[in-house]
């Protein structure tokens, strides 16, 4: 009995179609001869056509009422098969709930299984094909100069401006303060300002990117993401990437906290991301939480209760990340190395107000609590609308750090800040035509960081 009365509703279904396709090829029909009449009376108002369909006079009334009354009739036509549409589509809706419920009564507790969400097409061999391109393009050397790594420097920010003007100001600041260190160092960088993405906005959008540069730079070992909101402080600090060997993932945090589930356990605004297939696989699985809508939502919700201290908000790439961690650590784990002895991201309350005490005691090149390699200003929204601390305190902390790695900078010159707050620069001494030629000594960067 329950297949026969399934077979119903299905054959409804099919002729309900049948009779919908039909019905919208008559529509097409009308709306064709519908825009015929408007021409003839658009003609008629302004070139004199009556002349040629029948003069002018009672005739010509009549003949203009019989028009608009067919257009009338036409539309109310239209209006009426495009309700029995929306009704076919109910009842369509109606049998194929019918029918799931006839075929199991335990489907309507399981949630369909959601699509996995694709960065792109499926890769399975990017470390094999991306040892073949090196070795058929030899002027892509995957080394620099010094015989090290190559390694390309991420950042961005918003497609549009930002609601602050002082915002706009700062990220200008804050990218001349990363070329800068990519100048001393060697390291090739991007500034991106688009969603490659529309689904994967804010937090999120870094992923994409890192994707697609991985891709089409085979040469680069080592893709290096820095938030807009980071600014280098230790302009004389090179990451110690021989630490790195048999890692694919470095990124700032502790280990004690990432095993009590917090939260915070690491940051996700700043890491280093191997060009491997282990990394595309990562991506992949990472970006799972980060389509905006229901997806993200969701995922939110799932986060909170996951993670300890987290509150209740959409999904966030860091969350998800720890998250993903700790649920598969088998499948990552021993690729990721969780950096702590020196400051990938240093948290800027703990550091600005220093800046002067570091410059008196110690000197560029330590990377850690001496002298803060990155200093990160975490939870300052200075582009957007809102901030987890007041704007003037943000803006003013920035200025500081800026003018703080500034002055490194300027020393090779012969300059340096009036003060740390302070755009204005004084002369200090002089230096050679040539600055960069003397940068180690200059910088220090001879005190190089002790990997343990």
């Amino acid at each position: 009995m329950g297949l026969a009365g399934g077979g119903r509703p299905a054959g409804r279904l099919a002729r309900a179609t049948m009779n919908k396709k039909r019905q919208q090829t008559l529509n097409n029909i009308k709306l064709t001869l519908l825009c015929g009449f408007i021409t003839v009376l658009v003609l008629r108002g302004t070139v004199g056509f009556n002349l040629v369909v029948g003069g002018g006079g009672p005739d010509g009334d009549a003949a203009d009422a019989k028009v608009v009354e067919d257009i009338e009739r036409m539309l109310q036509e239209i209006r009426s098969d495009s309700e029995l549409e929306d009704d076919v589509g109910v009842v369509a809706a109606g049998n194929s709930t019918s029918s799931n419920n006839n075929a199991t009564s335990s489907s309507s507790s399981t949630p369909a299984p959601r699509e996995r969400y694709s960065l792109g097409p499926q890769i399975s061999d990017w470390d094999a094909t991306r040892q073949t391109w090196m070795s058929r393009n030899p002027e892509f050397p995957s080394k620099d100069a010094q015989g090290k790594p190559k390694i390309l420097l991420v950042t961005g920010s918003p497609p549009g401006p930002c609601d602050n003007p002082m915002g706009d100001h700062y990220l200008l600041k804050a990218i001349k303060n990363k070329i800068d260190y990519c100048r001393l160092h060697g390291v090739e960088i991007v500034y991106n300002t688009a969603h490659l993405d529309p689904e994967l906005t804010g937090y999120w959008s870094k992923i994409p990117i890192a994707r697609r540069l991985m891709l089409a730079h085979p040469e680069v070992e080592w893709i290096w993401w820095v938030d807009s909101d980071a600014i280098f402080t230790d302009m004389a600090f090179e990451l110690p990437l021989s630490r790195y060997e048999g890692k694919n993932l470095v990124i700032h945090g502790y280990n004690d906290l990432l095993e009590k589930r917090s939260w915070i356990s690491l940051n996700a605004g700043i890491f280093l991301l191997r060009n491997c297939q282990w990394s595309l696989d990562l991506l992949d699985a990472w970006v799972q939480m980060g389509p905006k809508g229901p997806v993200r939502v969701e995922a939110g919700k799932l986060l909170t209760a996951s993670l300890t201290g987290r509150p209740q908000f959409d999904a966030d790439d860091q969350s998800s990340l720890i998250h993903m961690l700790l649920t598969e650590k088998d499948k990552w784990m021993d690729k990721v190395h969780v950096e702590r002895d020196f400051y990938l991201h240093g948290f800027w309350t703990g550091l600005v107000d220093k800046y002067e005490e570091m410059m008196e005691k110690h000197h560029p090149g330590l990377g850690d609590d001496r002298w803060p390699f990155i200093t990160h200003f975490v939870g300052c929204k200075t582009c957007g609308r809102y901030e987890d601390y007041p704007l003037d305190r943000c803006l003013t902390s920035m200025e500081r750090a800026i003018n703080f790695a500034d002055n490194q900078v300027l020393r090779l010159y012969g300059f340096q800040h009036r003060s740390l707050t302070s755009p204005k620069v004084r002369r200090v001494t002089n230096r050679s035509q040539n600055p960069l030629e003397a940068k180690e000594a200059a910088l220090k960067m001879d005190a190089r960081f002790d990997s343990p």
